[in-house]
């Protein structure tokens, strides 16, 4: 089941890869996604503002309050003892931020990152700073 679904993800995301992005609007916010953790295999939107998105390896939206779900999947280590070492298990989570002010043609990244079971994402600005992070969690 595991390659099953590791193959659905592969072939998803290399169709992802060959489809450009749209041109970016001036009249728009914009977030990238980023994950600076190496067990992480994929950061991709979920829903803007609760409507789910076609595209989900971006957001763009009006200025102002918005509420963003991403996927976030990683990998932890699983296993114990004799035969478990190096062994890892995928986890996938769905976080939610909210954050009041987006402006028009600004550039947001939003990062994904993991410290064992726990994940997290933050939300930084051009100049880096810090802006924003989860406030929910919800992993299977």
């Amino acid at each position: 089941m595991r390659q099953l679904l590791l193959a659905i993800t592969v072939l998803f995301l290399s169709a992802c890869a060959l489809t450009p992005l749209p041109a970016v609007d001036p009249q728009q916010a914009w977030v990238d996604f980023a994950t600076p953790t190496p067990n992480a295999k994929l950061v991709m939107a979920q829903r803007l503002d609760g409507k789910n998105l076609e595209d989900g390896r971006f957001f763009q939206m009006p200025p102002g309050s918005h509420e963003l779900m991403v996927r976030f999947d990683f990998e932890v280590p699983t296993g114990s003892g004799f035969g478990g070492l190096g062994q890892t298990t995928e986890r996938i989570c769905f976080m939610t931020l909210q954050y009041d002010h987006f402006q028009a043609g600004q550039r947001y990244v939003l990062e994904g990152r993991s410290l064992g079971f726990t994940p997290n994402i933050r939300l930084y600005n051009a100049a880096r700073q810090l802006l924003a992070e989860e406030r929910s969690v919800n992993c299977i």
